[in-house]
């Protein structure tokens, strides 16, 4: 079987010191999984994991989803299994159908894709799964979603971990500019002859983020140079002030009167909150229970509904229509209820393992 360490040389040796310093933190002999696309990201991400993989006597699993968007769809599966086979990994592959279902191409695929590699990596199995996101990936999505009006939740944008259902995905190189995997890829290729696939989409306009990398980078580059480094810095605030907000939205909802047999709590109690804290301990409250986060207006909406509640007798005109639950107000609590708004509280069920956020 080939030796990863033969391609040694072509490392850039930041980047393989932080797989180093990832993998100690793993428990000892623990195979390690990768999700390769074979593009030139994941790539690197596999050869750098190999050779650190190596040196520890770990074994590398190297995970590909087909997703059939692309004519050469399948030319990108014989590529990652070449890839996987000069670095003495094993390569396994699993084809989703990605259904739009009213959202965009790329929230359609990145829902099909970590699903399909939870399955691969339980069947291996694997623990611990890599991804090749880096500093110019998260600065793209701070601005993205900074576009978009997002709060300070989505502005910390990716998490160096994250977790579906059983698997945990690693994002060791947050902290590492593209510009060094780029270049590791030149001097690996000039030494193996293999190169990286080339998805179209990447700079294709119709897409956001292919719009920023083809239009506004390049005026970002030339006017604020460090401008990646600097919302890579800003996802990392946003994350600590988002810890420091679900810390303090829980301890508000302790004293809500919250209820665990039925999942309500008292209204009278979150009215007498401050106004700028009843927001953060319902969104506390959603997440808590594995529902998504209700836009901006909705939740405006919502606290004029639930601050207009004047008199018990009329607290059943508040049905609140969200992610298939309602949340109602009866006899001065506000539970959730699922199918009708007339079903008891407590129906909603306990959030899935496998609930994150995702980017």
């Amino acid at each position: 079987m080939p030796d990863a360490r033969q391609w040694q040389a072509a490392c850039d040796p930041h980047l393989l010191r932080a797989l180093r310093r990832f993998l100690k933190t793993l428990p000892p002999g623990a195979p390690v999984g990768v999700a390769l696309s074979a593009g030139v990201d994941s790539a690197m991400l596999a050869l750098h994991t190999a050779v650190a993989a190596a040196d520890a006597g770990r074994a590398v699993h190297c995970l590909h989803v087909h997703h059939g968007l692309q004519p050469a769809a399948d030319e990108w599966l014989d590529q990652a299994q070449r890839l996987a086979g000069l670095l003495g990994a094993v390569c396994h592959d699993r084809r989703v159908r990605v259904t739009l279902a009213g959202q965009g191409l790329e929230a359609a695929a990145r829902a099909a894709r970590y699903p399909a590699l939870a399955e691969m990596a339980a069947a291996v199995p694997l623990a611990h799964l890599l991804l090749a996101h880096h500093q110019d990936d998260q600065a793209e999505t701070v601005l993205l979603r900074l576009l978009r009006g997002a709060g300070p939740a989505g502005l910390g944008a990716m998490a160096a971990t994250t977790r579906v259902d059983s698997l945990i995905c690693h994002r060791p190189w947050l902290d590492q500019p593209r510009r060094k995997i780029l270049q590791a890829a030149q001097r690996f290729a000039a030494l193996s002859a293999w190169q990286p696939a080339q998805d179209p989409s990447n700079l294709d306009s119709r897409y956001a983020r292919g719009a920023l990398r083809g239009a506004l980078a390049p005026v970002l580059d030339a006017h604020w140079p460090a401008w990646r480094q600097a919302l890579a810095r800003h996802a990392r605030q946003a994350r600590e002030l988002d810890t420091w907000m679900r810390a303090a939205a829980q301890a508000d909802w302790q004293r809500l009167d919250p209820r665990d047999d039925d999942d309500s709590f008292s209204l009278a109690a979150w009215r007498g909150l401050p106004a700028e804290r009843q927001a953060p301990v319902l969104r506390f409250w959603l997440f808590s229970r594995g529902l998504r986060m209700p836009t901006e207006a909705r939740l405006q909406a919502w606290l004029t509904q639930l601050r207009g509640v004047h008199a018990l007798g009329h607290d059943r005109r508040v049905q609140l229509r969200h992610e298939g639950h309602w949340i109602v107000v009866r006899k001065g609590r506000v539970g959730l209820a699922r199918g009708t708004p007339d079903a008891h509280f407590g129906a909603a069920p306990a959030p899935a393992a496998g609930f994150v956020k995702t980017h």
